[in-house]
């Protein structure tokens, strides 16, 4: 049986993810004739929208049916990742992404910071649109976790910080955090109070979920699929990165040849055929294979927690499915 796909998925809430896009689209209308012209550019490749699918699909958990209180949410959240993915191409300096010219890669540094300024702006105008504060409270510590996230990237890398737990930290801040933020945003979109103990169920299935996301995704540098996952292969090793399948091989004393990978790992910049070699140590040595067990226990605990916390439901099968998606996706 094959995995589930997203198509279903967002199928099933086709009409509240066009409301979210006409919402974003009237977000982010100017008098600028070239940021609207970007902004249409954005919303032609806008991506999957698995965050604001997770904020609509949390928020059905409870029983709500989709106020604009949750578009807003939702919209907002895309807002602030999306601005996050701009400003990481800056920092990262890269020209693609998906297989498309990134926004610095078309233009320039200058414009794409000012826009992902701009992209942050709207994120906290439509999350003040919900008169919660516990939604604009969520969205901005949000902000300070994926910066948090990305400077604990930077400081591994450039300091060749190497363990499990410096790993699953940053992973935790770039990434779970924003998936935990989606499934917060959503049940408060919904009304639920904060002692509710449901609440915390939700999160540690958003939590793992966003873990799992991130190992995939770092599972697809070491495989030469550039045409469907849109980067080129050993682009975290060419940035510094060290990530759960090498990593996880480094950490093991035992593995013959450990110590000429970590004197490759301590030069300024390596080469094609040196990242070659750092791939090929980590899948001949059981990287691939830790990281997906690791994935699969993430997934098992997500899995746990929202059976254990929520009725069988419409939104609860869905999320079972977004689940089954995201750690067997392919891009």
């Amino acid at each position: 049986m094959n995995p589930p796909t997203l198509e279903p998925i967002a199928a099933a809430i086709a009409p509240e993810l066009r409301e979210l896009n006409d919402r974003i689209l009237m977000s982010l209308s100017s008098p600028n004739d070239m940021m609207n012209g970007i902004v249409r550019e954005y919303l032609r490749r806008k991506g999957k929208q698995i965050r604001p699918i997770l904020v609509i699909l949390s928020a059905r958990l409870f029983g709500d049916k989709t106020t604009q209180k949750v578009i807003s949410a939702a919209a907002s959240v895309e807002m602030l990742h999306n601005a996050s993915l701009i400003h990481d191409d800056v920092v990262d300096e890269s020209k693609l992404r998906r297989n498309e010219p990134t926004l610095n890669g078309i233009w320039d540094n200058h414009i794409a910071v000012l826009v992902g300024d701009f992209f942050t702006s709207t994120s906290l105008q439509l999350a003040s649109a919900t008169d919660d504060l516990r939604v604009i409270n969520t969205i901005a510590n949000l902000g300070r976790r994926l910066a948090m996230g990305e400077l604990d990237q930077i400081y591994n890398a450039r300091y060749h910080r190497l363990s499990e737990q410096a790993y699953f930290q940053t992973i935790d801040h770039k990434t779970a955090s924003l998936f935990v933020a989606c499934a917060d945003m959503g049940a408060f979109a919904a009304n639920v109070d904060n002692d509710d103990p449901r609440l915390e169920a939700l999160r540690t299935f958003a939590r793992n979920l966003g873990l799992c996301f991130q190992i995939t995704d770092d599972i697809f540098d070491y495989y030469p699929r550039q045409a469907e996952i849109g980067k080129p292969t050993g682009n975290d090793l060419r940035e510094g990165k060290v990530t759960l399948p090498l990593l996880s091989v480094l950490l093991r004393p035992d593995v013959p040849g450990r110590d000429r990978m970590l004197a490759l790992l301590s030069k300024d910049s390596l080469s094609t055929e040196e990242i070659a070699v750092l791939t090929k140590y980590a899948i001949d040595n059981g990287g691939i294979d830790y990281s997906r067990e690791k994935i699969q226990q993430l997934a098992d605990a997500a899995a746990r927690a929202l059976d254990a916390a929520f009725d069988d439901c419409e939104a609860r099968r869905a999320l079972h499915n977004l689940l089954l998606h995201v750690i067997h996706r392919s891009k």
